[in-house]
């Protein structure tokens, strides 16, 4: 069966938010963004607000002012030329935007062990790698701070939401996530981030439907999110009568409308919400232009 396409780009951007959600009143994320007129953007900015503000968390505790966050899907990983793009756009920031590169950081995120960089980095750039926490890894000796993280060696405990951005992930992880999900409510980035994981690992979320005690408070979840592969998955779309799947499919298009415009609102760029709603590009420009009206 062919793989969908999944947008693990738009579901970081989640995860990231709610990893650093204590500090959600100092920082301020500015997913994809456009470094200048030119196409060259970085997968997400964060701003911090508050210049006093000590940022404890571990994937986080480098932060300064402005921070640069590059982000690899599951089957991807950081290379060597990866790294100097990124480096290239935090000089380009610097510039245009007048800021000390000082008070700048690089973090990249990948769920692979990254030898090749880290190797690059020590030997060639004389750089010193730590991993100060597990799959932290940090790169002193040039002018601003950065950090690999391996997100697969991450604490479940506390980070959660990176580590479970995942095309690996087992039923207990699904159950774990679904929970804390469910305490969120209808918030476009947990609905950004249940998108992307349900459709990576669609035996998992059925083995942890299926598991005691679980699988009501999951396919609440996961309706929310209009998970259709729930349905493939258990092979109740096969053989359905066809007024039963047209109301279905209207269903699923009013909950794709919902959350593209709670994604909209969130800031992201029409491209994304259209690519993870799996909406009409025209559907969402309308949409995008009716919340600019209401809010003239």
């Amino acid at each position: 069966m062919k793989q969908p396409n999944i947008s693990w780009h738009p579901a970081f951007i989640g995860a990231i938010q709610l990893e650093l959600e204590e500090y959600r009143d100092v920082l301020e994320f500015l997913p994809e963004y456009q470094l200048s007129t030119e196409p060259l953007r970085i997968d997400c900015l964060v701003i911090k607000k508050a210049k006093g503000v000590v940022i404890k968390k571990n994937i986080a505790a480098i932060f300064r002012e402005v921070n640069l966050l590059e982000y690899k899907s599951p089957d991807d990983y950081v290379s060597v030329e990866d790294f100097y793009k990124v480096y290239a756009y935090a000089c380009l920031y610097a510039s245009l935007e007048k800021t000390p590169i000082t008070n700048m950081t690089i973090t990249f995120i990948e769920s692979h062990y990254p030898r090749e960089l880290l190797a690059h980095l020590s030997i060639v750039r004389g750089f010193k790698v730590a991993e100060e926490q597990a799959g932290v890894y940090t790169i002193s000796g040039d002018i601003l701070p950065i950090q690999v993280i391996d997100s697969r060696k991450l604490s479940i405990d506390e980070n959660l939401w990176l580590k479970g951005l995942s095309n690996r992930l087992d039923p207990f992880t699904v159950v774990q996530i679904s929970g804390k999900a469910f305490k969120k409510g209808k918030d476009p980035r947990i609905q950004a981030y249940l998108y992307a994981i349900a459709h990576a690992n669609i035996d998992a979320i059925k083995e942890a439907i299926n598991m005691s005690n679980s699988g009501k408070t999951l396919e609440q979840v996961f309706e929310e999110v209009g998970w259709i592969a729930k349905w493939e998955a258990r092979g109740e779309a096969k053989g359905e009568a066809k007024g039963e799947a047209r109301g279905r499919a209207i269903g699923e298009e009013r909950k794709a409308l919902e959350m593209a415009k709670k994604m909209l609102a969130s800031g992201f760029p029409l491209e994304t919400v259209a690519s993870i709603t799996e909406l009409d590009p025209e559907k969402v420009k309308e949409l995008y232009q009716g919340t600019e009206n209401k809010e003239q």
